[in-house]
């Protein structure tokens, strides 16, 4: 078996994964869910309207605060839904085990034994303040 035949085995086991299958349902119910669908868009359209006032010579101060605190109004409600959240709680476990395979096969890479590399473990104090990077 060649390196792309194992990759598209591996690619199958993916998506035989209760993660995979955990986050393809919560990206679906995220997609299909029109009211959630509607407050994205109108967060976009909220956005673009703040860059542009932002952006003109003589700017609205008020009415770029009000855009402003609308468009943390409509992203509290977009990520505070259950849609949104399960999405995100899924995604980030389906993120951790393809981190864990990208580990490994950099591990490999650079010359670990394939037979016995373990994805390389990482701590999380919890303040980003120190921090290189999510892993």
């Amino acid at each position: 078996m060649g390196i792309l035949e194992a990759t598209r085995k591996l690619g199958e086991e993916i998506q035989k994964d209760e993660r995979f299958i955990a986050y393809a349902k919560a990206k679906i119910e995220v997609d299909n869910n029109k009211e959630l669908q509607d407050k994205i868009g109108e967060f976009n359209i909220t956005r673009m309207n703040l860059e542009q006032e932002s952006e003109k010579e003589t700017r609205d101060e008020e009415k770029i605060k009000e855009l402003n605190e609308s468009l943390r109004n409509i992203y509290s409600a977009v990520m505070g839904s259950k849609a949104m959240l399960d999405f995100n709680t899924a995604k980030a476990d389906l993120d951790h085990i393809i981190n864990d395979i990208n580990s490994v096969i950099m591990q490999c890479v650079d010359g670990a034994d394939p037979k016995t590399v373990e994805p390389e473990t990482h701590s999380c104090s919890g303040s980003c303040d120190s921090c290189g990077g999510c892993h």
